[in-house]
């Protein structure tokens, strides 16, 4: 179904969503990619994927309670729906596979 694969980074995003749990708001999401992968991420695009995820079906999300630390504002917090955790799944999958395909291919990373 066109629309409904998952990107590189969508992938990333996504994953990261699922491990944060209730914590998974935009800035958090940026923090932790970076953490992981140490690769800076913009705000900016990090948001753009999670409407294009939002809109293929694969998160929701709601808004929490103002704060006084954020001047009254409210974060957006982000779930994975069931969609989502099947095309997580499915994307392992494939990527297992392929990797079981590869002779030989043992390497250790430092």
């Amino acid at each position: 179904m066109k629309g409904t694969n998952l990107g590189e980074f969508e992938e990333v995003v996504l994953l990261t969503i699922a491990a944060l749990t209730d914590e998974a708001y935009s800035v958090a999401i940026c923090d932790e990619i970076d953490r992981v992968t140490e690769r800076k991420v913009k705000l900016g695009v990090v948001h753009a994927v999670l409407n294009r995820l939002e809109k293929k079906g694969f998160v929701k999300s709601e808004l929490g309670e103002a704060t006084k630390e954020r001047g009254g504002r409210r974060k957006r917090f982000f779930t994975v729906t069931h969609a989502g955790k099947v095309a997580l799944t499915k994307v392992k999958a494939q990527r297992d596979e392929l990797w079981s395909l590869i002779p030989d291919f043992n390497l250790k990373i430092a």
